[in-house]
């Protein structure tokens, strides 16, 4: 068989162990080929592919980013765009593609297989925690480590000046990275989409923090809004080809608040792209390449239109459908565990 791989939407870390293990499972037991097609969906459309072969993986195992490129581009947004993607796989003749991404990557995986016959295997990667289908997905174990230790070293600056730091951390419609690292860093108030917060009670957590000779540390996540508020935007009329609008902005504009209605000095760290970027875990080593195996192993069976997930510790297959069809948010239950340490 040839089989070609593609690694969609934001770079995570562990990419390049997906690949790693399914080209060398690939190639060294089951004699299978593989291209790569360059940056998302948008290679597959354009005819764009590199050679992957155990050469080129070599090495790669602790490498941040995507050696085959990424792109938040939707085929169905393109003129003509399911026709050029079967004119392409028919001229490289590729009998199987492994796709690897999160939500929306893995929704095209999904109508591509379920409209259109093509023979698709999934694998699941957001730092964001948030698909419902797996326990956890790989590069989340990476981010929450970058912004626990970023949270530890604004401690000891907050201190020094006696001033509310907030950490905005990634997480657009789920408070994983938030809990996580907010929980493992100390933080005196997490705040995620999940629960709107009310800002009076934020600005008493703070005070008393204040009272009891310490500088807070609020972590809030991109996605997490007031209750008499919205969400806070980089730019309102900016969407992506999936109609995402872009997050920026609640850190800012929470600092800002905090120090008028405190008389605190408040200041913003936003983390960004450095929680992305940079290294895997072994942690998101180890998932990103059991899961590269696992995905190999459903296009030896022709399991096709499945996703690999975690399970407790067994990597196990589920309906593409079923793992794009909501997304796994932080359980109320669990939140209100951390609020014991706010204030």
């Amino acid at each position: 068989m040839r089989i070609g791989v593609l690694t969609g939407g934001g770079d995570c870390p562990g990419l390049n162990a997906v690949i790693r293990a399914v080209v060398r499972k690939g190639v060294q037991d089951h004699g299978h080929d593989f291209i790569g097609f360059r940056d998302g969906w948008r290679g597959p459309l354009r005819g764009s592919v590199v050679p992957l072969g155990i050469p080129a993986v070599r090495g790669i195992l602790p490498r941040g980013g995507t050696i085959l490129g990424s792109s938040r581009t939707n085929p169905f947004k393109e003129p003509d765009g399911v026709r050029r993607i079967e004119e392409n796989l028919a001229a490289y003749e590729v009998d199987a593609l492994i796709a690897i991404g999160g939500e929306d990557t893995l929704g095209v995986a999904a109508r591509l297989g379920d409209e259109y016959g093509i023979r698709c295997v999934g694998v699941p990667k957001t730092i964001d925690n948030d698909l419902s289908a797996t326990d956890y997905t790989f590069g989340f174990d990476t981010a929450v480590n970058i912004a626990t230790e970023a949270i530890d070293r604004l401690h000891t600056t907050a201190e020094s000046h006696m001033r509310v730091l907030v950490v905005e951390v990634m997480g657009r419609h789920a408070g994983w990275i938030a809990l996580h690292s907010g929980l493992a860093g100390g933080a005196n108030v997490i705040l995620i989409p999940e629960r709107r917060f009310d800002l009076d009670a934020v600005c008493g957590w703070v005070t008393s923090r204040f009272r009891a000779s310490y500088a807070p540390i609020v972590v809030v996540a991109e996605g997490a809004m007031p209750q008499d508020g919205d969400l806070v935007l980089k730019d309102s009329t900016a969407l992506d080809s999936f109609g995402h609008v872009r997050l920026s902005g609640v850190g800012e504009w929470l600092a800002k608040e905090i120090e008028a209605r405190t008389g605190k000095e408040a200041r913003t760290t936003v983390l960004g792209h450095v929680q992305r970027g940079g290294t895997p875990s072994a942690f998101d080593r180890w998932l990103a390449t059991r899961f590269g195996l696992h995905a190999m192993d459903a296009v030896r069976d022709g399991d096709f239109g499945k996703m690999v997930a975690l399970r407790g510790t067994e990597v196990v297959r589920v309906p593409l459908a079923e793992a794009t069809a909501r997304l796994k948010t932080v359980p109320l239950p669990l939140y209100e565990e951390a609020q014991v340490f706010f204030g």
